[in-house]
């Protein structure tokens, strides 16, 4: 479903919302009596009712815009107004005197009209298409760049494997970036065999479909940072556990979304590019999937990574680690101020914290895991920290060679973290984003499936960092 938001008053419809801090405020729009009355009403309520846009008329008080909770509540505002009016108008309006209420509304309404429906027989179209308003200092082209960014993230994730290959995945990517100034390279299995990316050759050796390593890079005349950031995401399209089978039930169910730290690495690639930022950026996505096939690599197997490390290969189930572990490897080259993957990683990051946030961590300097975190904050596509100490390390060590792919039952999203570490020079900062990337029902402008988790979050991280 595509939203079209513009600056001015064009609303057939004649629904509004007013989005206001103080009832006094709504004098400044030339209401009748009995409108202004009905508005004052609405925001002693303080929330928008369904019923309430009976009168062409809905309104919302507004909280602390500093506030994460308070600018959510925009959002999911916005949402509601989409879902309740979705087919019964063409277009609404919405006014405020703060262009950031009114950026934050289009947001939520904007991300709630998303639909994955290319696989229904019978498509329902929603009539609500539209958002207007008349506040000229609304920065609506970049909100709306960057809900398309997130959508896109969400469909390739929301697309089965029966699709979406690991060389799909590729070709997808290509394809949207074709004209958005980000310089694509995919590198086919030949040419990956030829760099001795061991881990992600391990784990495609039990699929009959070859990998894909993507670089992606966008790099402006005029940039900000002397070295570029290189974004890292995990493309496993499908993941059965290999010959390590998940054995829960409906373990394996939601496994086509085990791609989503490439969908999200690579949709922000994109959005970055679509809003011109000021700043060289780097995107790495490996891809395969991993099944349980003839030549399956199995737990036992000795692996030569890219940077030459061995690792002993205990569950052929923690394959993420060992796809990322070449790509991370792989940034060196490129000798970059500062690598970030995203990843869906462990379950024990889900366990820990469930859908609300991201798991994070890492060894770069505690000024860039503060304004990731601020970043969360400002979207409310959070994160939360968790400790890195070296000890979590040591259990990745192996006694006949130089990692292993699993640590013990506890702190699996860290050891995890640390096993990646081996793999990079440079600072460094990990997200397992397992809870929130997929969801099993509608939670605020979220639907059920791909959430796009991390595009806005990293987007508004690389916004902070280009200025």
């Amino acid at each position: 479903m595509h939203i079209q938001a513009e600056i001015q008053q064009k609303s057939k419809s004649n629904n509004t919302i007013y989005l206001l801090k103080k009832a006094k405020e709504i004098e400044s729009y030339n209401l009748t009596k009995k409108a202004s009355s009905y508005v004052e009403d609405q925001l002693k309520d303080g929330k928008f009712v369904e019923q309430s846009m009976g009168s062409g008329i809905g309104a919302m008080k507004i909280g602390k815009l500093a506030d994460a909770y308070d600018r959510d509540e925009i959002r999911k505002f916005g949402a509601q107004v989409y879902k309740s009016l979705a087919n019964h108008c063409d277009d609404i309006q919405v006014e405020s005197p703060s262009k950031e209420a009114i950026e934050l509304f289009v947001e939520g309404f904007a991300l709630s009209a998303y639909k994955f429906d290319k696989y229904l027989s019978k498509k329902k179209e929603n009539k609500l298409k539209a958002v207007y308003t008349t506040n000229q200092k609304a920065d609506l082209n970049t909100v709306m760049h960057i809900v398309e960014a997130t959508n896109w993230a969400r469909t390739l994730v929301n697309e089965p494997v029966s699709y979406l290959t690991a060389s799909q995945f590729s070709a997808d990517i290509v394809e949207k970036c074709k004209d958005s100034g980000v310089k694509v390279e995919v590198l086919e299995k030949a040419k990956i065999e030829s760099l001795k990316m061991g881990g992600l050759l391990a784990v495609n050796k039990g699929s009959i479909d070859p990998p894909t390593f993507t670089i992606m890079e966008w790099k402006p005349k005029k940039v900000t940072n002397k070295k570029p950031i290189v974004l890292v995401g995990k493309g496993i399209v499908y993941d059965t556990g290999g010959l390590s089978l998940k054995p829960t039930a409906n373990s394996m169910d939601m496994m086509k979304c085990d791609m989503a730290g490439g969908a999200a690495m690579a949709a922000t690639i994109y959005a970055v590019a679509k809003l011109n930022l000021p700043i060289h950026v780097i995107t790495l996505i490996p891809a395969t999937d991993n099944r349980p096939g003839g030549n399956a690599y199995a737990p036992g197997d000795i692996i030569t990574m890219f940077n030459g490390m061995t690792v002993e290969v205990l569950n052929t189930d923690a394959e993420g680690r060992m796809a990322l572990a070449d790509a991370l490897a792989y940034s060196d080259k490129f000798k970059p101020e500062l690598v970030i993957d995203a990843a869906t990683l462990t379950g024990a990051a889900a366990r820990a914290i469930g859908v609300h946030a991201s798991v994070v961590m890492g060894n770069a300097d505690k000024a860039e895991l503060d304004l990731l975190e601020e970043a969360g904050n400002h979207t409310f596509d959070r994160i939360a920290s968790f400790p890195f100490w070296r000890e979590y390390g040591d259990e990745m060590k192996s006694k006949i060679a130089d990692l292993k792919n699993l640590g013990g039952a506890e702190a699996g999203m860290i050891t995890a973290g640390k096993f990646l570490e081996n793999f990079t020079s440079s600072p460094y900062i990990h997200l397992d984003i397992a809870g929130p990337s997929f969801i099993l029902s509608e939670k605020g402008y979220n639907p059920a499936g791909g959430t796009g988790t991390a595009v806005r979050l990293l987007v508004e991280f690389l916004k902070r960092k280009a200025k």
